[in-house]
């Protein structure tokens, strides 16, 4: 098994970002820490029970996202690349089959940007996904706020 991010083209990249109002670290732990991830990891709706998180490289991160009307979505993934606190990267196993990247740029001491790209195989497989996820992504972010807030208090 290859542990190398793709490289991709822009018709195989989903990128979505977001500035945060955090420092660097914050934003990295809730990204790391399983505690915060399964709190707002996923769509408006949606909620996670974790049954794997081990976070290294190799490390296996298996869960289910929960649907708000119906629905159990398996996800079964692998890190690949861990750079704390400015990088995380895994790939999926579970359908539909992708790599994740995230990484955090400090801009000042209260201020992070988050590129969060999702890379695929094929342009075709992208689309796919494309219709629907760049809304769903911010979705998630939003719930990434809130819970940034929490950690912050």
């Amino acid at each position: 098994m290859t542990t190398a991010i793709l490289t991709t083209t822009p018709d195989c990249e989903i990128v979505s970002s977001r500035i945060f109002n955090v420092p660097q670290q914050l934003l990295f732990r809730a990204w790391s820490e399983p505690n915060h991830l399964k709190n707002w990891w996923g769509p408006l709706g949606f909620t996670n029970t974790f049954t794997q998180f081990e976070f290294r490289v190799g490390g296996k991160w298996s869960f289910v996202m929960h649907g708000p009307d119906k629905g159990n979505y398996v996800n079964e993934c692998e890190f690949i690349k861990i750079i704390e606190p400015s990088l995380i990267a895994w790939k999926r196993f579970s359908q539909p089959i992708f790599q994740v990247v995230a990484a955090f740029e400090s801009l000042s001491d209260n201020e992070t940007k988050l590129v969060f790209k999702m890379l695929f195989n094929t342009a075709e497989e992208c689309k796919k996904i494309k219709v629907f996820a760049v809304d769903k992504n911010e979705e998630n972010f939003d719930k990434l706020e809130s819970e940034l807030a929490k950690m912050s208090m």
